[in-house]
């Protein structure tokens, strides 16, 4: 009785462990998509006020909000081009790696960006803006590199398999549409049967002379007439006169009428009066 009372507080203490953790990790689940959220949200916002600055503020001020956009763009679509790819292809994980490190130079350069942003000095900001400029096509131009040679390597894997599978059609295309047609025979092989029919259409026309030779000699002799019966050769013919008055019958003069059929509706006849 104790044992099972043991085993059931075992079960509750597990179903209760299991719960509590389903419980952490939903809600960090929960708190990971939310965090998202907000980044992707707090992203957007960003992005919309540095296109807005980009066109409404001049000077050193909407530079700075152009490279801010340019270097963002570049740097996001790269990551997203990568991380899609290395999905597919396990050869892209150094070049993850590469971007990463690349990453770390860029958002440095946008925090330096947003800084300047708030700068009084304009005199200072002019000037240091075409450093900031390099340094940003830099980045962009590197990162530009990484996402358009992925995109290169995918689409050429998708070439050749694109390659493989045409040759691989066009080879079953040309099974299915095969036939063999029968060969005509050569002429050499035509004469030498041409040479053994002579010899033996010669054959056939000596064979048909000597058929022919003893039909000429005579014509074949008639079929001799078959034996008489012995009943038939002993047999006399009499008068023929004699013969057929023997065998007809002798006929009445008058034939007798036959009795007519009486029905049930004719009545019956009367019997005739002698008076």
């Amino acid at each position: 009785m104790d044992a099972v009372i043991a085993v059931f507080a075992l079960l509750i203490v597990l179903l209760f462990g299991l719960g509590a953790y389903a419980t952490v990790k939903a809600v960090g689940a929960a708190k990971r998509g939310v965090d998202r959220g907000i980044t992707q949200a707090r992203r957007t916002v960003e992005d919309h006020t540095l296109r807005a600055k980009s066109f409404a503020q001049p000077g050193a001020a909407g530079e700075l909000a152009q490279l801010r956009l340019k270097l963002r763009t570049s740097m996001r679509t790269t990551q997203e081009a990568l991380h899609a790819a290395v999905a597919e292809d396990e050869s892209l994980k150094e070049s993850v790696g590469l971007f990463e490190r690349l990453s770390a130079h860029g958002h440095e350069l946008d925090d330096e960006l947003k800084r300047l942003e708030s700068e009084p000095d304009r005199a200072a900001l002019t000037e240091r803006l075409p450093g900031l400029r390099e340094r940003t096509e830099r980045i962009t131009h590197s990162a530009d590199s990484l996402r358009w040679a992925a995109r290169d390597r995918a689409r050429r894997f998708a070439d050749d398999d694109l390659d493989s599978l045409s040759a691989q059609i066009d080879l079953e295309s040309g099974a299915l549409r095969h036939w063999t047609a029968p060969e005509p025979q050569p002429a050499s092989s035509e004469q030498p049967s041409t040479a053994r029919q002579q010899p033996s259409s010669s054959a056939q026309s000596g064979s048909a002379r000597q058929q022919a030779a003893p039909s000429q000699s005579g014509p074949p002799p008639w079929p001799e007439a078959p034996a008489a019966d012995a009943a038939t050769a002993g047999q006399t013919w009499p008068d023929t006169a004699q013969s057929s008055s023997a065998q007809e019958p002798v006929r009445p003069a008058i034939t007798p009428s036959a009795a007519r059929p009486t029905y049930p509706w004719q009545k019956k006849p009367r019997p005739e009066s002698t008076t």
